[in-house]
C-alpha cells in the first residue's frame, strides 16, 4: 500500500463537519500534484538538506546524525531548536565525498511546521508513553478553503506514515469571514475590521455570538450592522436577568426557602420546567457533537418563549402580596429556569454569563464556568404538554395576525374567536385555557368547531416555486388540477397532511398555497396547520372598553419615561372629555390596578410628569405623582 493510500484509509476514520469534508479530502488525494515544501523565509522549519561544492547534497536524518557528521558549529545548535539561525552554524563533512558542506538556506512549508505539531510538541520520540496519553487529539477546526491541501493534508500525511492512524477525532471546518456586504475584507479596501476595534466596539459576546450561531457551511458576513441584529438577541436574554433581579431584590426573594408541591405549579410553569428540561438534554447532544450553531438557534426560540410567554402571561404573579405562596413559586420557578440557561450559555457567553451567576446564584461554586452542567430531569419533560401549548401558542399567534390583517389593535376588544380543531383532547385542552386566549387577544368569547366550512372561504393555487422543478412538462395539467379542487375536501386532506391528487400525479400540501376568506364582519388566518377567525364588528360597549385601554398604554409609557420603579403607586390629574371619564368610570377598578393609581384628582401641585393624550383630534393634558408612602 503505497503512502497516498494509507493517508486516504485514515481520511475515513475522522469524523467530518460538515460531512462533505471527507469528500473533500478524498478529491484532493486522489488528484493531487507535485507540492512545493521550501519556502525563502528566515523563521520556519529548516530543511535538514547540506550542500556541497561538487554539486551533490545530503539528507540528515537526526539530531544524533547531524551531531556524527558536524565539523563545525555544533557548540552552538546543541541545546537549541532546529531553527534559524541555529542550525545554519553547523557544517557536516559528506559520509562518502568528505567535502565539507553547509545546510540550504531554506525553511520548510509552514505546512509542514503545522503537520508535525502533534507530534514535535509532544515528544514521540523523547517520551512516546506520554505523547500516546494525547494522540489523536480530540478536536480540530479551521477554514475549509485551502486546508484540504494544506493543514488537514500535512497532518494526515505525517500521522498515516508515523502510525498509520487520523491524527484527530473530529474536524469542524468553516467557510470564510467576509464583509457585510459578502465582499472580500482587506485593508487597501478600507473595509478590513481589527479584532481589537470590533471587541471594543461591538463586544466580544456579541462576536462570539455572530460566530457560534453560524452555520459553518456558509461564509459569515461580520460588520457593526450584523453585530446590532445579534445584541438585540442578547439584550432580549439580558431583559429577563433584569426583570428577574429587579423583582426579587425588591420582594427579598430567597431561592429554595420553601418546599414546593408539584401541585402548587401552574400551566405556564410546568411547561417551561418542560422546555428547558428538553433543552437541557438537547444542549447536550448538541455540544458533543459540535454543533452549537443548532443549539444557539434553539437557545434562541427559548429565550422568546421564556420571554414574550411565561415572563409575560406571569407578570401578575410577582405582582402579588409579599407572602403568596404561588408568587414564591413564580420566582423560584424563574430562578431555576434562568439559571438553567445561563449553565448553557456559559460556553458561548462566557463574561456574560459570569456576570449574572455571580449575581443570582446562591451556589457553592465562584464561577458559572465551575458549577456543573445542568442536569436533565427526564420525568419533567412532558411532550403531550408541550404539544398541546405549541397550539394554544399558534392559536394566539394566528389571532394576532387576524386583528393586523383587519387593522385591529390587540387594545381594542372583539366579542369572538372562532378555532377550528379537530383533535377533541387539544379541544378540551384549549378551552380549559381560554382564560388565557381571552386576555392574549383581548376577545370576550372563544368557540371551537370541527366544521371547517364555518370557518370561512377558501382559495387553492398553485405553488409555482416547487411545481416548476417537479412537474417539468406536465405543469399546465397540473395547474388544471388545482384549479378544479373542491376546497373543504382539500382543506381536510391538508390539515391531515395527506396527498391532495394521486391518480396521475402525486400532489401535495408544499405543491399549492392556500389563502382564506372570512364570513360577514370576520377576518380568519390560516398558517401551521392552525386556522382561526375573530369577529371584527365593534358596538359600543368595546369601543368603550377600548379607549380605556388606550389610556391605560398612554400613562404606562409616562411612568416608564418619568423613570418610576415598577411598583412606585400614583396620582392622576387630567382634563379628559366626558366621553373618556365615563369611560374610565365604568371600567375604574381594572383602570386603577394595572396604572398602580391611588387617587384621580382635579388639580395635581407639582406633578412629577406630565403628557399629553390625543383622541379623535383632541388633544388632553395627563399629570401624574409618585405617592411617597407607599
Amino acid at each position: 500500500m503505497d503512502w497516498r493510500d494509507r493517508i486516504k484509509n485514515v481520511v475515513d476514520e475522522i469524523n467530518w463537519l460538515p460531512e462533505w469534508g471527507s469528500d473533500s479530502e478524498h478529491n484532493w488525494l486522489d488528484n493531487m500534484g507535485d507540492w512545493m515544501i521550501s519556502k525563502k523565509r528566515f523563521w520556519g522549519l529548516a530543511l535538514p538538506i547540506w550542500t556541497f561544492e561538487d554539486g551533490s547534497f545530503y539528507v540528515v536524518g537526526s539530531k544524533e546524525e547531524l551531531e556524527k557528521l558536524a565539523v563545525e558549529g555544533w557548540d552552538k545548535f546543541e541545546g537549541k531548536s532546529p531553527h534559524r539561525p541555529w542550525i545554519d552554524h553547523v557544517k557536516i563533512k559528506h559520509p562518502e565525498s568528505g567535502l565539507v558542506g553547509s545546510r540550504i538556506e531554506d525553511v520548510g512549508n509552514p505546512w509542514l511546521d503545522a503537520g508535525i505539531v502533534p507530534f514535535s510538541t509532544l515528544g514521540y520520540f523523547e517520551n512516546n508513553e506520554y505523547w500516546k496519553e494525547w494522540f489523536p487529539a480530540d478536536f480540530i477546526t479551521e477554514c475549509f478553503p485551502g486546508q484540504f491541501r494544506n493543514w488537514f493534508y500535512s497532518l494526515l500525511a505525517m500521522s498515516s506514515f508515523l502510525e498509520n492512524k487520523a491524527p484527530f477525532k473530529t474536524l469542524l471546518g468553516h467557510a470564510l469571514v467576509k464583509d457585510e456586504d459578502g465582499k472580500e475584507m482587506h485593508k487597501t479596501a478600507g473595509n478590513a475590521i481589527w479584532f481589537d476595534d470590533a471587541a471594543e466596539k461591538m463586544g466580544v459576546d456579541v462576536m462570539r455570538w455572530m460566530y457560534i450561531r453560524q452555520n459553518v457551511e456558509n461564509n459569515l458576513l461580520f460588520g457593526y450592522g450584523k453585530a446590532d441584529d445579534v445584541r438585540k438577541r442578547l439584550i432580549s436574554f439580558w431583559n429577563i436577568y433584569s426583570f428577574f433581579c429587579t423583582y426579587a431584590s425588591v420582594d427579598k426573594f430567597e431561592p429554595n426557602a420553601q418546599k414546593i408541591n408539584p401541585k402548587d405549579y401552574t400551566l405556564l410553569d410546568k411547561w417551561i420546567i418542560a422546555k428547558v428540561n428538553l433543552l437541557i438534554k438537547e444542549s447536550s447532544i448538541h455540544y458533543d457533537r459540535f454543533e452549537a450553531d443548532k443549539l444557539l438557534k434553539k437557545v434562541e426560540l427559548f429565550i422568546d418563549d421564556l420571554s414574550n410567554w411565561y415572563i409575560r402571561r406571569n407578570r401578575r404573579r410577582f405582582w402579588k402580596s409579599e407572602n403568596d405562596k404561588d408568587k414564591f413559586v413564580a420566582y423560584q420557578t424563574l430562578y431555576e429556569v434562568l439559571l438553567s440557561v445561563i449553565k448553557i450559555l456559559s460556553p458561548i457567553l462566557p463574561f456574560v454569563t459570569e456576570h449574572m451567576y455571580k449575581n443570582i446564584s446562591k451556589e457553592k461554586f465562584e464561577s458559572v464556568h465551575l458549577s456543573p452542567y445542568p442536569d436533565c430531569d427526564e420525568k419533567k419533560i412532558d411532550l403531550e404538554l408541550l404539544k398541546k401549548v405549541d397550539v394554544l401558542k399558534k392559536v394566539m399567534e394566528g389571532g394576532r395576525a387576524a386583528r393586523k390583517k383587519a387593522n385591529v389593535k390587540v387594545r381594542q376588544p372583539l366579542s369572538e374567536i372562532k378555532i377550528y380543531e379537530n383533535d377533541s383532547n387539544i379541544a378540551e385542552f384549549i378551552m380549559n385555557q381560554k382564560a388565557i386566549i381571552l386576555d392574549e387577544l383581548n376577545i370576550k368569547k372563544v368557540t371551537i368547531t370541527d366544521q371547517v366550512e364555518m370557518m370561512g372561504s377558501f382559495t387553492i393555487k398553485p405553488n409555482f416555486r416547487t411545481l416548476s422543478s417537479k412537474f417539468g412538462e406536465d405543469m399546465q395539467e397540473i395547474v388544471k388540477i388545482i384549479s378544479t379542487m373542491d376546497e373543504y375536501s382539500t382543506i381536510k386532506k391538508y390539515l391531515h397532511n395527506e396527498k391532495l391528487f394521486s391518480e396521475d400525479f402525486d400532489i401535495i400540501n408544499e405543491d399549492v398555497v392556500i389563502q382564506i376568506k372570512g364570513g360577514k364582519d370576520e377576518e380568519a388566518f390560516f398558517s401551521h396547520n392552525v386556522i382561526v377567525s375573530i369577529n371584527t364588528k365593534i358596538d359600543d360597549d368595546l369601543k368603550t372598553e377600548g379607549l380605556v385601554r388606550e389610556v391605560i398604554r398612554h400613562i404606562q409609557i409616562m411612568r416608564k419615561e418619568a423613570n418610576f420603579d415598577v411598583d412606585d403607586r400614583i396620582i392622576l390629574s387630567n382634563n379628559f372629555s366626558d366621553d373618556i371619564v365615563n369611560a374610565i368610570e365604568k371600567h375604574k377598578q381594572y383602570f386603577m390596578n394595572e396604572i398602580l393609581c391611588t387617587d384621580i384628582v382635579d388639580k395635581l401641585e407639582n406633578s412629577d410628569y406630565n403628557s399629553v393624550f390625543s383622541y379623535e383630534k383632541n388633544n388632553f393634558s395627563i399629570f401624574i405623582k409618585k405617592q411617597k408612602n407607599k
